[in-house]
């Protein structure tokens, strides 16, 4: 039985306890039904697209990629590949879809093909059309299904029949470099926006984005175990270089087509398209800094732009989930910081403020809007409503959920109902619940979607402590059935550390990895110092133009005031991460092997002039205008390794070859350094592996090997 799998099996098998969980929802206007994905078992990769129907009490799939494909296997174009790395996305069959406004019609695309699902009735059928196919989309009234396929925008009608359903092209390459309605790899890999195209609200035209990537520096990633396979390659915006250059266009089913005009020599960066019923498109635009955005609102007749409302930062603006967008009546809603939190507008009235750090609009209904926000306990993250008119617009807030807290939390709204996802540090996994949520407050519960996902086969035992006169926050993992008497135990550090990567957070499987590593003898301490997201815009800007340094500080900070409370033997201590966490891992081996005694140093970046414009521009600035910033933050420059200091750590360097967003390259000149000043060091190549170490295989023994790197390199065996 899969339940009596060694864990590192097991995770890897389960995709980390992921599988047969229901995710990806949509729901009804009419209340009638909840469309989602889920895999049929906890061990299964690929997910079908399922539908709750509430008024027959009842679950059918609507569309089984098995069937559809008659059991072959599937095929994914490379522009596909690329998608579902930018959004880590690992298991197969239906990853996406999209929905029309009454949720009656489905669109995915399925081994390059597209295929359209009636909802109601639950049959699937294939579009004949143009492929690979990639994103497709349905217009609102459902007419009409929009996609791309080899860079061209491409249409074609639901139905598929008759002339006036022949599949054409609506905006097509002009340049070998170009596509319309994709996302660049900046804007999928830092700014959250990963779809390129977006219909109107009357289902008569398309809003696209157009792509030059011919500016931007060419890399190639290449697969050493296959000598005689070209290598691919990649269009990278490495920090410093030219960007792509983004625009924008409107084109009517009648072959028209009116371009989008607002400064992007000012604004390159398109981080927010939101075009809905309640007003006009609305652009989020950034400058090459990121110390300035501007909301703009688009003419779809003319393509003149209005600016709306600016954002000022001397350290830098953020973009965030769900915002921008309009209220019915007309109003902007975003998220802001303001006096020291990050507060919810709309228009200019600010409708939360302290304990809340607000993280992501997920809804705006008639009168109020649906948000997600940490509270007190930077763990906790809470679904909550907010008024803006109405019975509720004296002011104020109210949580979403079950009781008592804390929870991690996430939730889909459509019509009058939502779908609340819920985790906790008490049960594995997650719970989501279909609940009418009451004009005036409070909730009741329709239904709980059914999961197939497996029950770990240990259970986490985290304890949260803020840690030190900073109050970093903590989650400290003791071996199970450690008791007081026992002896101090030797420690690892189990951070990412960084921006956008909070670690700390009140859900069970969160420290599944992190109670298995400390099984098997360790106390593992998981710390969330400055950079990482949810305490507060000051704490997350804490890093800028010092970013390893401070994380760094951070995690020694949080290791020598925890050594009061716990039984941590700080002559034995160790670190492990993976991407940021990899670079932080091995900046604390070379910079503090006074405290830390071994490391594993997975997918780092090293050279910190090799990563991308808008993540490295944005904390360390214009590399040839602070050169002496990213000298001192980097492991392998001059001055990096001047900060090296003895004694000897051991390292552990792990990096997929098959990487297009941390290149294998960081590892190799961080292994030359090493080798150069004579630092004894182990390197772990994944040949086929990317950025995600997703392979069963390669995921299980990853773990058992650090495992045994840890006990060699500490003595303990």
């Amino acid at each position: 039985m899969t339940g009596q799998l060694p864990f590192p099996r097991h995770y890897a098998r389960t995709q980390r306890f992921t599988l047969g969980t229901p995710r990806d929802f949509a729901l009804a206007p009419d209340g009638t039904r909840v469309v989602f994905l889920r895999s049929r078992t906890g061990t299964d990769r690929s997910h079908q697209l399922w539908v709750l129907d509430l008024d027959g009490g009842r679950e059918f799939a609507a569309a089984d990629p098995q069937a559809l494909l008659a059991g072959a296997d599937e095929q994914l174009s490379p522009q596909e590949r690329a998608r579902r790395e930018r959004s880590r996305e690992g298991s197969a069959g239906i990853v996406g879809y999209a929905v029309d406004a009454a949720v009656e019609l489905a669109a995915f695309a399925l081994s390059g093909r597209l295929f359209v699902s009636e909802l109601r009735a639950g049959t699937t059928r294939e579009l004949p059309v143009a492929g690979p196919v990639v994103d497709p989309r349905p217009a609102p009234d459902g007419r009409h299904v929009a996609y791309v396929a080899d860079g061209a925008l491409r249409v074609v009608a639901a139905d598929g029949d008759g002339t006036a359903g022949a599949d054409r092209a609506l905006a097509e390459p002009d340049g070998p470099d170009v596509t319309w309605g994709l996302a660049e790899f900046i804007a999928a890999e830092e700014m959250g926006r990963h779809r390129g195209f977006w219909w109107s609200p009357e289902s008569d035209r398309v809003l696209a984005a157009r792509v030059d990537d011919a500016p931007v520096t060419r890399w190639w990633i290449a697969d050493p175990a296959h000598p005689d396979r070209a290598p691919a390659q990649v269009p990278y915006p490495v920090a410093g270089s030219a960007n792509a250059d983004v625009t924008l266009a409107f084109f009517g089913l009648d072959g028209s087509r009116t371009d989008v005009r607002w400064d992007t020599v000012r604004y390159p960066y398109l981080a927010r398209v939101h075009w809905s019923a309640a007003g006009p498109p609305l652009l989020l635009v950034q400058t090459r800094d990121q110390r300035a955005q501007r909301y703009l609102k688009v003419d779809p007749q003319t393509g003149a732009t209005t600016l709306v409302h600016e954002d000022q930062d001397e350290v830098w603006v953020e973009p965030y989930p769900g915002a921008p967008a309009w209220t019915p009546d007309g109003r902007l809603v975003r998220i802001a910081d303001e006096g020291g939190a990050r507060k919810l507008f709309v228009g200019d009235r600010p409708l939360t403020g302290q304990p809340l750090h607000v993280r992501a609009v997920l809804d705006i209904g008639e009168d109020d809007v649906l948000f997600s926000a940490s509270g007190a306990d930077v763990h906790d993250i809470g679904v909550y409503r907010a008024w803006f008119r109405g019975s509720g617009d004296q002011g104020g807030w109210e949580r979403v959920g079950e009781q008592p807290h804390p929870t991690v939390s996430s939730a889909v709204r459509g019509g009058a109902l939502t779908v609340l996802t819920q985790a906790s540090l008490e049960r594995p996994g997650t719970r989501s619940e279909v609940v009418r949520l009451d004009p005036d407050g409070g909730e009741k519960v329709l239904a709980v979607i059914g999961s197939h996902a497996e029950t770990p086969g240990l259970t986490a035992r985290p304890r949260l402590v803020l840690a030190g006169e900073r109050r970093i926050p903590c989650a400290v993992l003791l071996p199970t059935g450690y008791a007081e008497g026992d002896g101090p135990l030797p420690v690892l550090l189990d951070p990412y550390g960084g921006p956008h990567g909070q670690r700390v957070v009140a859900a069970h499987n969160a420290y599944l990895t992190s109670q298995w590593f400390a099984d098997q003898g360790f106390a593992v301490v998981v710390a969330d110092g400055r950079g990482t997201p949810g305490r507060s815009p000051a704490w997350e800007k804490a890093v800028s133009r010092q970013l390893g340094p401070v994380a760094l500080e951070d995690q020694v900070h949080a290791l020598e005031a925890l050594a009061d409370s716990f039984p941590l033997d700080l002559g034995r201590v160790a670190i492990r991460g993976w991407s940021f966490g990899g670079y932080l891992a091995g900046m604390a081996a070379l910079r503090r092997p006074d405290v830390f005694h071994a490391a594993v140093v997975g997918a780092p970046v090293t050279d910190l002039r090799l990563y991308d414009t808008h993540y490295q521009e944005r904390y360390l600035g214009h590399p040839d205008e602070e050169p002496a910033v990213y000298a001192s933050n980097s492991l392998v420059t001059d001055e990096g390794l001047s900060q090296a200091v003895e004694p000897h750590c051991p390292m552990l360097i792990v990096h997929g070859l098959a990487d297009d967003n941390v290149v294998v390259a960081h590892s190799l000149r961080l292994s030359s350094a090493l080798l150069a000043a004579g630092r004894p060091h182990e390197v772990l190549p994944l040949s086929g592996v990317t950025h995600m170490a997703s392979q069963e295989q390669v995921a299980e023994n990853l773990l058992l090997l650090q495992v045994d790197f840890l006990k060699r390199s500490l003595g303990l065996r």
